[in-house]
């Protein structure tokens, strides 16, 4: 199986499996949900490049996982992107293949949201994995 698809499934797993971080959400979805009311979190897209070595393959994999809030500060969000960090540096798995050697956040960003009134926050991660 493909690493963006394993370590995505990962992710997603880890993530829905945090009672503290569910609590702060209506929901959790992998990809755009058709309908999702606030606040809710979307894991997005998933970029793989090759990061193996001549006898090991590897891949580097940026995964983007975004959050939604009609709050009018973005103080509830703050506190539901406060457990996002945790929660992804903390997978440790192998599974499908592929076993994660490393986790980095690249960069978060809050924002007020374009379409309608509320809240954006976009965190990306560095994911090196690993055929197991």
């Amino acid at each position: 199986m493909s690493a963006e698809v394993v370590v995505r499934a990962t992710v997603v797993a880890a993530l829905r499996g945090d009672a503290e971080l569910m609590a702060g959400l209506n929901g959790l979805f992998d990809g755009l949900p058709v309908r999702a009311s606030v606040p809710y979190a979307v894991v997005g897209e998933c970029i793989a490049g090759d990061w193996g070595a001549k006898e090991l393959e590897g891949r580097e994999l940026r995964l983007s996982i975004s959050l939604h809030d009609a709050g009018e500060t973005p103080e509830r969000l703050a506190a539901v992107l406060g457990r996002i960090d945790p929660v992804v540096q903390g997978v440790d798995a192998s599974a499908g293949g592929w076993r994660i050697v490393g986790v980095r956040l690249i960069r978060s960003r809050v924002m007020k949201a374009r379409e309608k009134d509320g809240w954006q926050a976009m965190v990306d991660y560095r994911l090196r994995v690993v055929a197991s």
